[in-house]
């Protein structure tokens, strides 16, 4: 009764989105809501909700959208786990998912075996950045230069 239920309520939210987008498809992955298509000022816009929580709560629900068209489940799970341990991180691969997803560097949904890739080029790319420390010497000194 209440899957029922859910998938009613989806199908509802999900024709808002296409009839906010214009009819949905266009450029990019199918059918992303126009808020967040490439060139569009973002999920504020016309007819967006009275408040900041509002504006959130509706940026949120576009997000858990997006990726739930181009996640299959098993990288839907792996995700919501790497979210839990480490959020920043979770949410930074989320950004770069929909990001290639609006540009259409997405061929289809993205399974488990592709988002481990990903993950460890974010990996490689964070350790890559090394901190080279230059300390002076006691026997540096600049006097013994002019003989003094």
């Amino acid at each position: 009764m209440e899957d029922d239920e859910l998938a009613a309520i989806r199908a509802r939210r999900m024709a808002e989105m296409k009839q906010a987008a214009g009819g949905g498809g266009g450029g990019g992955f199918g059918g992303l809501p126009a808020g967040l298509r490439p060139g569009s000022g973002g999920p504020s816009g016309p007819g967006g909700g009275g408040n900041d929580q509002e504006k959130a709560r509706q940026a949120d629900e576009m997000r858990r959208g997006i990726l739930h068209q181009i996640l299959d489940s098993a990288a839907r799970e792996r995700l919501a786990r790497i979210k839990m341990v480490k959020e920043d991180k979770g949410r930074a691969v989320e950004d770069l998912l929909i990001r290639m997803a609006q540009t259409g560097q997405l061929g289809g949904k993205v399974g488990e075996n592709q988002l481990i890739q990903l993950l460890d080029q974010i990996n490689a790319t964070a350790s890559e950045t090394k901190i080279v420390y230059n300390r002076r010497r006691a026997n540096d000194d600049s006097d013994d230069d002019f003989g003094l």
